[in-house]
């Protein structure tokens, strides 16, 4: 159980740049469709290039045929996971400050307990108590940022994209999970040896995916990427993309429990934290007031009390 909320963690911590680059696009004029689509063009063929390296044709082959027997589990589970999720992040960073989208992702800790009653799974009251404390700890870290004002466009066009995001990431995810395990009678059981291998289902979510971000394209017709778009998107691909989600499938993956699973949804808290720290240590960021500080301290006191119980 520790170990694999460590792993989370360390999830956490590539997971974090992801809303520094984000925004960063923004305010230079990438538009979102791009800075959304183009990261999983490129997972997909790192992807693919890492398989072949390390496991050769024979591996890769297989997993195709995995993807095109089940293709239209891959399709759902892909576009709800990887593409109703990022579209929207990548849209709401367009469209409202950093810290409104940062802060409000967080809302996935406690969307995840949520997502797994909705499945009808049991998730024992102390851990819905764990999610809440940790979400209570990320809403007094807002008051760090002294310019922590909602306006309506911020709650409109930043606040509700995400929180649909929020759900669609673990929704995705327990898709994947149930379809692995086997534990689930709405989701066929993918009995193959492959999806052991976190980066094997990575890869297989992400081709499930490319059709949403094809038709997102065509719908929206977006101007061609800028050269920093470009740059910052492959950026986000290896460090949010590939590392972060093998490392965060790796620790999600290896349990059905629900408890299990809601302490590994529970670690990406940790986000803000880092995001925080980076901030401080390389942008000169100011320390967190009193309120902030005692919201750091709460979400350390959620994860632990997640980790000092096994089921």
């Amino acid at each position: 159980m520790v170990r694999l909320i460590l792993l989370g963690l360390l999830a956490a911590a590539f997971f974090s740049a992801t809303f520094i680059l984000n925004r960063s696009m923004s305010l230079s004029g990438g538009h979102w469709v791009w800075s959304s689509s183009l990261r999983f063009f490129y997972m997909f063929f790192l992807l693919v290039g890492l398989i072949l390296v390390n496991r050769g044709v024979n591996y890769l082959r297989d997993v195709i045929t995995i993807f095109i027997r089940n293709a239209k589990f891959w399709l759902i589970a892909g576009s709800i996971g990887f593409g109703i999720f990022y579209s929207l992040l990548c849209y709401a960073a367009d469209h409202a400050p950093g810290w409104v989208v940062a802060g409000t992702w967080q809302f996935t800790v406690i969307a995840t307990p949520i997502v797994l009653l909705l499945f009808k799974e049991k998730v024992p009251r102390y851990g819905i108590f764990f999610s809440f404390l940790i979400f209570i700890g990320i809403f007094l870290i807002q008051f760090y940022n002294k310019g922590s004002e909602f306006a309506t466009r911020d709650i409109v066009y930043g606040v509700i994209p995400v929180v649909i995001a929020a759900f669609a990431y673990p929704i995705g995810n327990q898709l994947l999970n149930f379809a692995k395990h086997g534990n689930h009678s709405l989701v066929s059981h993918i009995d193959s040896p492959i999806l052991n291998d976190a980066p094997t289902c990575v890869l297989l979510m992400t081709m499930g995916s490319i059709p949403f971000w094809v038709l997102l394209l065509i719908i929206v017709a977006p101007s061609p990427p800028l050269k920093n778009q470009l740059i910052n998107t492959g950026i986000v691909a290896i460090s949010s993309g590939i590392i972060a989600t093998s490392i965060f499938y790796k620790a999600r993956n290896a349990s059905k429990s629900p408890y299990i699973i809601s302490a590994v949804d529970a670690t990406q808290s940790g986000e803000v934290i880092f995001s925080l720290a980076g901030e401080i240590l390389l942008l000169n960021g100011m320390l967190p007031n009193l309120i902030g500080g005692i919201g750091i301290m709460i979400i350390v006191v959620g994860i632990i009390g997640y980790s000092l119980r096994t089921s």
